[in-house]
């Protein structure tokens, strides 16, 4: 018995937590990736590993890993940046936030701070205008960790909604903003000044949920009046992927996934 929990605790602690999706939730779904358009992977790379990630290449798909989410990239030259998208930026925890913050300026990466007497707060300004807002929470069990995405829509109460019905996401509120919570991150709900731009073709090209039974999934989603860009299918870039897209009512695309962290990842 001693032995077999010895080798169970082992098993643990050699598997990575920091390269874990979170489980998903009742209506089988969990947040997954986002996927930025890259006029230079390799810029990106080294942006990534300086903020914290692991980057890896999986087949044809380059991912970097955070605890809770992968960022994908992908060579496109995008149409503009986040801020102007219905995505107008995505955000981390930080665990020590002067520490990060002190090691990011020696990185020479653009740093943006924020006046919060509660909590340290601040954006990172990635390549390719990729808008990534920082928060500090020392109870997080990583040095850093993934957030929130934040979506700017003219009613976010019916946005709400939407995430809810479709991902079975819990509504929540957070200062005045209107959330939508799913394993592994907040959905943040902003009211758009002016009209946003859909996210496609913009450096954050859209976000992922990982899911559970893609078939049943889309088919439930379908049943309800969700159009599909087409069939579910197998990726072309990565075996044991299966994937196919919505778009939220407000130009959010959405890809949807299953198999997303099922193989193993080489370091590049």
């Amino acid at each position: 018995m001693k032995t077999r929990l010895l080798f169970a605790l082992a098993v643990l602690t050699a598997t990575p937590a920091f390269a874990q999706l979170a489980a998903p939730n009742a209506a089988g779904a969990a947040i997954g990736h986002i996927h930025l358009n890259a006029a230079d992977v390799d810029v990106q790379s080294r942006f990534w590993t300086n903020v914290g990630g692991k980057v890896f290449q999986r087949e044809k798909l380059t991912m970097v890993q955070f605890p809770g989410i992968y960022i994908v990239l992908r060579k496109q030259d995008p149409t503009g940046g986040s801020v102007g998208s219905t995505i107008n930026h995505f955000g981390f925890y930080v665990r020590d936030f002067a520490a990060s913050v002190a090691r990011w300026k020696a990185a020479g990466l653009s740093w943006e701070p924020v006046q919060n007497p509660q909590v340290g707060q601040g954006f990172l300004m990635g390549p390719d205008s990729v808008r990534i807002e920082i928060y500090e929470n020392k109870s997080i069990p990583t040095p850093l960790q993934m957030h929130h995405i934040h979506l700017l829509v003219p009613e976010p109460l019916e946005a709400q909604k939407w995430y809810v019905q479709t991902f079975g996401a819990t509504a929540g509120k957070r200062a005045q903003y209107e959330t939508a919570n799913v394993p592994g991150a907040e959905i943040t709900l902003g009211k758009a000044a002016t009209p946003q731009a859909p996210t496609k073709g913009r450096s954050v090209d859209h976000m992922g949920f990982e899911v559970n039974n893609i078939d049943a999934f889309v088919a439930k989603l379908q049943s309800a009046g969700i159009k599909t860009d087409a069939a579910v299918r197998n990726s072309a870039n990565a075996s044991g992927l299966r994937i196919v897209y919505i778009t939220d009512p407000w130009g959010t695309e959405i890809e949807i996934t299953e198999g997303l962290s099922a193989a193993p990842l080489a370091s590049r």
